[in-house]
């Protein structure tokens, strides 16, 4: 090789003495600050350089504010001698001086541990696993009913958190005092990469800047750019470096850029990238799992299988559906009973376990829906086409075969794969239709009313048993077709055929948790929902009894009952707002594998044991569930990670985190797709009823739009007004006006673009009326959104 078409071999490192060794060497050698700064065609480089601080050179730039982080060998024997706790820190939505730890321990004994104020938050980020030490009695606090949110201009600005943080200690009963403590030290960071604005600097030609999180439990970051003015009204990514003892806030650096703010694809980048949720196109290695087109039942896939195509099934879903997980039937029998058979999509028949496909549908757990857009769990070959049982096509299924008399007492059951032609694919609307109409008795209509009627004395039995029916306002959007943006909002209003539909999948999703923990009591995948510890319910009992009604909370039966009596015959809506109170007040429905756990109890559905069987498209909890059925009745093998209770306690773990998270991404996309709507809407006002009293603050609820907000009393920059708060009833005084929950109110909702990153609905007073309160009618549109472009927020 001639000299010159030799490679130059350069080193970079960031380790002092590999460096000096290669130079000694002669190999040029450069940290990779010094490479990246030497690219002098590449400025922007320099940017996603991360921010090292070394310990050694932070003190001289600044008073400390935080205590060392202990090391971690001091923690582990700490941990280890009881003097610290070991637990998850989660931040505060409402105030960005207050978090808790969850700690990390037995079963029985999980508690949580009360962080309020900087020096005791002492660094620690949202989901970081944490070592704190527990404050003496005398130090403990009550959490705080204030809504703090951290807007200082000044980005030092210790003194005035301090200040605040006494603000909180408010005079309160002993009961309501909490376990507090400090961090004393990180034993796991969990960083992810965060979006957000850039908050640009005062100061001219600065390099220096504040990074924003959409993500209000994430603290803000500070980062070095010189592309602040591009960056300047985007979305952008961020990921942090370090936190330094002498530092307000951690330090970072720039990653991605988005796109521009309130652009509805940039804000759905951000609302799946918050959320965690996976939505990159699937990959070459998981399409080529798929079968080959044109596609058909073979002979092979007869095997293990009944042929049930010449049955009525039909399907009953929403309008617009294209992945139909279920089917159902139901006819008389020459001994007079009924057969009445739930066929479920046999997606476990394409998804084989171990390959690239199911580790992909495993990862996802779920599929998203959003107000415009779906993120498929499985390909759309799958979910569309060949596992969605439309009509008039054959469809291998896995179904669930009643024999049922005509009380809707079940006689036998038995279950089976098989292959099924749906004779319709109706909405809800339609099937309600054939039911409803007298001219109408053909094989589909003849078999909807069967279903009807028995789905009607189930719901019967299962109510009488304590089950609950709980309400929350869901919302639909009515899309303009060109534009895409959202025209019309209005609740989703429930049929009797959504009602006869969800009868049959509980009533399956029971039966098939039954069977397969009969046949693997140690590793079968299950669903729980824990009652809900007695103190849940202090709101929901304090509310009720303020307007004169006892809600019953020792039994999910009692509870149910008592709601179903608190009736006010002036005040219709009021039994609503209890139940979406209610709501608020339960605990999370989980998976879990049943040889890791001695409590199977349904709490909202008042049953025993329960699954998820019904919708393997959409969820990977079902495939599971198949797969273990199959093996069950001898129509599939099994397979080592299967039977393994560890393996599927991980499953577990992954699937009851994405879950939440697409609940907390639709709520996104639900906010946002309302922003939009009242952007166009200009400023409008609405009855609305106070859902929850705060101590500056009221939640209220506006049923016209199933929209909640918050109306607050405390204005920066405006005369306080005399606000008197009372925990026990619970009320909010302001000025002689008293709010209770559950009260009646005005408010006009407008949206509020002065903040760029946090763009929000805001909601303000009319009625009743309060001196210097209200906001005076004649605020024209323009004030409110007259300035310049729109930024808008998404709120989680």
């Amino acid at each position: 090789m001639s000299a010159e078409n030799q490679l130059q071999v350069i080193l970079i490192t960031n380790d002092k003495k590999n460096k000096e060794k290669a130079v000694e060497e002669g190999i040029p050698a450069f940290t990779c600050e010094e490479y990246v700064k030497s690219l002098t065609a590449n400025p922007e480089l320099i940017d996603r350089l991360a921010c090292l601080s070394e310990e050694t050179n932070e003190i001289e730039s600044g008073k400390i504010i935080f205590s060392e982080h202990l090391p971690l060998s001091k923690l582990q024997q700490g941990i280890k001698s009881g003097s610290y706790l070991q637990g998850t820190f989660r931040a505060s939505r409402e105030n960005y001086l207050e978090a808790t730890v969850w700690i990390h321990g037995d079963k029985e004994e999980e508690k949580e541990i009360l962080i309020q104020g900087l020096k005791h938050l002492n660094r620690a980020i949202h989901e970081d696993i944490v070592a704190v030490e527990l404050l003496p009695k005398s130090q403990w606090v009550a959490p705080s009913s204030v809504v703090l949110h951290d807007e200082g201009e000044n980005e030092d600005d210790v003194e005035r958190d301090e200040e605040r943080q006494l603000a909180l200690k408010t005079a309160v009963s002993e009961k309501m005092l909490r376990p507090t403590g400090r961090v004393v030290g990180i034993i796991k960071r969990n960083w992810r990469p965060y979006c957000g604005m850039l908050s640009k600097s005062g100061i001219k030609e600065s390099r220096r800047h504040l990074f924003t999180p959409a993500d209000k439990r994430i603290p803000r970051i500070r980062i070095e750019t010189r592309q602040a003015s591009t960056l300047e009204g985007r979305r952008i990514i961020v990921a942090v470096d370090g936190w330094p003892r002498n530092s307000r806030y951690p330090n970072g650096h720039f990653v991605k850029n988005l796109g521009d703010v309130g652009e509805k694809e940039t804000e759905t980048e951000v609302l799946l990238l918050e959320h965690d949720v996976p939505h990159q196109p699937f990959s070459q290695a998981v399409l080529s799992f798929l079968p080959k087109m044109p596609w058909s039942i073979t002979e092979n896939d007869m095997k293990n299988r009944e042929d049930l195509r010449h049955l009525c099934v039909c399907s009953v879903d929403p309008p617009g559906c294209t992945d139909i997980d279920d089917a159902l039937h139901c006819r008389e029998l020459s001994n007079g009973n009924l057969e009445v058979g739930v066929h479920i999509a046999d997606v476990s028949h394409f998804i084989r376990p171990g390959n690239a496909l199911d580790q992909e549908s495993a990862r996802r757990g779920t599929t998203v829906y959003l107000c415009e857009k779906r993120i498929d769990m499985v390909p759309e070959l799958l979910s569309s086409n060949l596992c969605s049982l439309r009509s008039n096509v054959d469809r291998l299924a896995f179904s669930c075969i009643w024999e049922m008399n005509h009380n809707a007492e079940i006689l036998k059951t038995r279950f089976t794969k098989s292959v099924i032609n749906s004779k319709a694919s109706l909405t809800y609307a339609e099937a309600q239709m054939r039911i409803d109409s007298a001219a109408m008795n053909d094989d589909i209509t003849t078999s909807l009313r069967g279903l009807n009627k028995l789905a009607k004395i189930l719901k019967k039995g299962r109510i009488e048993k304590g089950a609950l029916t709980l309400s929350s306002p869901e919302v639909r959007f009515h899309m303009d077709s060109e534009t895409h943006d959202p025209i019309d909002l209005q609740t989703k209003e429930l049929r009797e055929t959504n009602s006869m539909v969800e009868e049959f999948m509980l009533l399956a999703n029971i039966s098939v948790a039954k069977k397969i923990h009969e046949e693997f009591s140690e590793h079968a995948l299950l669903r729980k929902h824990p009652a809900p510890p007695p103190s849940n319910y202090e709101i929901l009992v304090k509310a009720a009894k303020s307007k004169n009604l006892e809600i019953k909370t020792d039994t999910a039966k009692s509870l149910a009952d008592s709601l179903d009596q608190a009736e006010c015959p002036d005040f219709p809506y009021l039994n609503t707002l209890l139940r979406i109170l209610a709501t608020r007040c339960m605990m999370q429905a989980v998976y879990f594998c049943s040889g890791m756990d001695n409590d199977f109890h349904h709490y909202g559905l008042a049953s025993p044991i329960y699954t998820h069987f019904t919708s393997p498209i959409r969820r990977y909890a079902d495939i599971i569930v198949h797969r273990l059925l199959a093996v069950a009745i001898g129509a599939d093998s099994t397979y080592p990670e299967l039977t393994d209770k560890h393996k599927l306690s991980d499953i577990c773990k992954n699937l009851n985190f994405r879950h939440k998270m697409a609940q907390y991404a639709q709520r996104a996309s639900v906010a946002f797709h309302t922003q939009l709507f009242f952007k166009s809407k200009g400023i409008v006002s609405e009855e609305a009823y106070i859902l929850f009293v705060r101590k500056n603050a009221i939640v209220v609820l506006i049923p016209k739009y199933g929209l909640e907000g918050t109306v607050f009393f405390e204005e920066k920059d405006k005369p306080k007004p005399q606000l008197t708060y009372d925990d026990e009833i619970p009320s909010l005084r302001i000025e002689g006006t008293v709010f209770h929950v559950f009260d009646k109110v005005k408010v006009k909702i407008t949206l509020d673009s002065s903040n760029l990153q946090h763009q929000k609905i805001r909601m303000a007073l009319v009625e009743p009326q309060i001196p210097g309160i209200n906001i005076p009618p004649e605020v024209s549109d323009m004030d409110l959104n007259g300035s310049g472009r729109k930024k808008r927020k998404l709120d989680k």
